[in-house]
């Protein structure tokens, strides 16, 4: 079950013996976690012109990052998190290479997009890795879901703040420099955290064996992938839809500073949100907290200047980091045992593809009808999921582990 955590709870969570380094490192590894997505879309898009062809890039790259995150987490669930991070890491360095000197060279989209899926699955899953340390560093109860919630409110301030720093680095005059400056982050922070004694000895205990879908084989492990995935098209449609909005209004560099707006009230509200949690049970949290993200996306549809947005944006944030908390607290009650890397994995697989699905699709419509109707679609497209979620709502009941009739 989900615990009440306080402040002291984070305190001890991130004062305990072993864990500074991993913090250290682990936090700039996962600064540019979507970072490197809207660099690249932005880069080509001033290269190209077009939105559509940069969205497609994009959305390669972040499939690359889905399928990538629950391999390598597979891998790191059985042999340890340092030896993949290493070699993955020298792996991104020479294919963000070539991605820039293919884009400097005018080559097609298909090009472009291919070896940006390439990029996505050599990107090293440091997130996953960080998740799963705390199991082995804190005991069960508060102080591990303070732990947990200080990775996700980490990784959702990194989801937002990353974007805003590509945009504002979109805007010197190389437009390559946000890839390549979060490319360069990822790769440091991986190989530092790759080094701390803590994550060389992290080796499996009793790495779940079976199906071969590993974890995701248990429904309450689809159900919070589907509460992520709904989480990322909503987060995808904003990250195209507001820069867009930011340049048709004459202001392209106020786009990354516009995004950066939705990291404010989402730390805050993310911090009061875990010691008071509402919905308590974790089966009603996850579709109560996908419905109201989706009505405050679509809203930002109505704003008609900047200004207008960014208050817009500021309210909108205060749902993102509760969403990402009540994830990752739900895969204590949903990841079969031995799987807790891999269980991270597929969240952030999930969180990927449906950025993947919301920047691609909202590229299409900001270029046909304009921003507005990116807003309107995506909270749309986050109400259906929510409802199903609704529907798959007692797959995280206590008992579910025990009910096989429900998929």
């Amino acid at each position: 079950m989900s615990h009440s955590v306080s402040l002291a709870d984070y305190r001890v969570a991130l004062s305990t013996p072993r864990a500074t380094a991993p913090v250290l490192t682990s936090l700039l590894g996962r600064l540019p976690i979507a970072m490197i997505g809207l660099a690249l879309m932005l880069y080509v898009q001033r290269e190209t012109g077009s939105f559509a062809a940069a969205g497609l890039v994009s959305a390669g790259e972040l499939i690359g990052v889905a399928c990538g995150s629950v391999v390598q987490s597979r891998i790191i669930d059985r042999i340890g998190p340092s030896r993949p991070m290493a070699v993955m890491s020298l792996v991104l360095a020479l294919l963000v290479s070539a991605e820039i000197a293919a884009i400097e060279l005018g080559a097609p989209v298909a090009v472009l997009t291919t070896l940006g899926f390439a990029l996505g699955l050599s990107q090293p899953t440091v997130a996953p890795a960080s998740r799963a340390l705390w199991t082995r560093l804190l005991p069960a109860g508060a102080v591990r879901d303070a732990a947990y919630s200080y990775e996700a409110i980490s990784m959702e301030v990194f989801f937002i703040l990353g974007p805003g720093l590509a945009g504002v680095l979109v805007a010197l005059p190389w437009p390559g420099t946000g890839l390549v400056a979060g490319a360069a982050c990822m790769i440091i922070g991986s190989l530092g955290f790759a080094a701390t004694p803590a994550a060389r000895a992290l080796r499996p205990e009793g790495a779940a064996q079976g199906s071969l879908l590993g974890a995701i084989a248990t429904p309450g492990m689809r159900t919070v992938a589907l509460a992520a995935l709904g989480f990322g098209v909503l987060v995808g449609f904003i990250e195209v839809a507001v820069p867009a909005s930011a340049e048709r209004a004459g202001h392209p560099s106020a786009g990354g500073l516009l995004l950066s707006v939705l990291s404010v009230s989402s730390v805050v509200v993310g911090v009061l949100y875990g010691m008071r949690p509402w919905p308590r049970p974790m089966h009603l949290r996850l579709p109560a907290l996908l419905f109201g993200f989706a009505v405050l996306v679509a809203l930002l549809s109505l704003p008609g200047s900047l200004l207008g947005l960014c208050v817009a944006l500021l309210v909108a944030g205060s749902l993102i980091t509760p969403q990402s908390t009540a994830h990752s607290v739900a895969l204590e009650l949903a990841a079969p045992a031995g799987t807790e890397t891999e269980a991270f994995g597929w969240v952030v697989t999930s969180v990927t593809l449906g950025a993947a699905v919301g920047q691609s699709t909202s590229g299409q419509l900001v270029e046909l009808f304009g921003p507005p109707s990116a807003f309107a679609t995506a909270g749309i497209a986050g109400a259906v999921l929510a409802g199903a979620l609704w529907l798959r709502r007692r797959t995280l009941l206590p008992a579910s582990a025990t009910a096989p009739a429900l998929v």
